[in-house]
């Protein structure tokens, strides 16, 4: 008699921070020959689309966490409606075991997993717990975590927590920087805006790496902006004498990172996450607006440990440039850097989550 092949089923929501380490969740299940679906809204289709062994099912939900009465009433009945999407796909696809990854897609499809008496986990790499986690704790098998710092979580809810490190990339984890850039004297900087990419970082660092120049800073740029900022931001740097090279979200990052000594970076859990693990010194500075100021929270803990330097969105006129100043002037930042970040790996977190699931995939 042939054995069902095991199947997982992976919901997250549809920006980046969530999508990509259930894209990398799922990679490692397929690879062992799981079959694996991730249930998204929209906004994750274009992070997903074009990774053809990967089976998506897209649900149109919304957040609850409106302020106008109809907006909210709208979104009451999306949620709704993708709840009974989840139920009848998940009673279709009789999944063994299904993941929340986090954002308002993950909540109904939990929810109606809850119900069916599937069991699920939920994951959380910041270190704030999300609103969406917070709300399925409760009903949750378990909850994943990247971090012992998590804040947010219940005591009587501490019983269900996994520290398995950040979920990132199979290409990251298998990085090596063979390309020593440190005993380069340029600065060679990598700006990331993640995966909404940060309109600010094209409007105001161009500025502040000419002031570079002018102190005799050299300097080359990789720099992530809006497809809408190409052209403006192009003619920027070739009028300031800046060595630029530009691009849009990339799936590929992992290429330029070889090419770069110093990230200048917004604060999201993953991409910090995958800095760290390619050993790449980094300036991190947080979204203002992000739930529960998790950005800020989380360049805070870097900073903390030494493995990251922290300014804040409103004093990067004031501070960055002196900041890249005393990184060129004193080499030994970057270096000691460098050597903290090494002590740092997320090498181990496929094999702890498969040891964790072990009852669901044993035949």
């Amino acid at each position: 008699m042939t054995k069902s092949k095991k199947k997982f089923l992976i919901a997250a929501g549809g920006t980046g921070g969530h999508v990509f380490p259930a894209l990398s969740l799922a990679r490692n299940f397929i690879s062992k020959n799981y079959s694996t679906v991730i249930i998204s809204d929209k906004r994750g289709l274009k992070f997903l689309e074009n990774y053809k062994e990967i089976k998506l099912k897209i649900v149109n939900t919304s957040s609850i966490f409106k302020k106008n009465p109809i907006m909210l009433f709208i979104s009451f009945l999306k949620i709704i409606f993708s709840f009974f999407q989840s139920l009848i796909f998940i009673i279709k696809y009789k999944p063994n075991l299904v993941f929340g990854m986090g954002g308002y897609s993950s909540f109904p499809v939990c929810i109606a997993a809850y119900i069916l008496r599937v069991p699920f986990i939920i994951y959380e790499n910041n270190l704030v717990l999300g609103k969406t986690n917070k709300y399925l704790l409760p009903f949750s098998y378990k909850i994943f975590v990247s971090n012992n710092s998590l804040e947010g979580v219940k005591k009587k809810y501490l019983a269900k927590t996994i520290n398995v490190g950040n979920i990132i990339r199979q290409e990251i984890l298998n990085y090596k920087n063979l390309n020593n850039q440190n005993d380069n004297n340029q600065l060679n900087i990598l700006v990331l805006g993640g995966s909404q990419a940060a309109k600010i970082f094209a409007e105001k660092l161009p500025n502040i790496f000419f002031k570079c120049l002018e102190e005799k800073i050299p300097l080359s740029i990789y720099q992530q902006c809006l497809p809408q900022q190409n052209e403006i931001l192009k003619k920027k740097y070739i009028s300031l004498g800046i060595k630029f090279n530009i691009f849009n979200f990339s799936h590929e990052i992992v290429n330029i990172f070889s090419k770069i000594n110093l990230a200048i970076t917004r604060s999201g859990s993953s991409m910090l996450a995958e800095l760290l693990n390619c050993n790449i010194p980094l300036i991190s500075i947080p979204l203002p607006s992000s739930a529960e100021n998790h950005q800020y929270k989380n360049a805070k803990y870097l900073e903390e440990e030494g493995t990251g330097f922290l300014i804040q969105e409103q004093d990067i006129e004031t501070e960055l440039f002196l900041l890249i100043k005393s990184i060129h002037k004193d080499k030994y930042l970057l270096n000691e850097m460098k050597i903290k970040q090494k002590k740092y790996s997320d090498q181990k977190t496929f094999e702890k989550i498969n040891k964790e699931i072990k009852e669901f995939i044993n035949e």
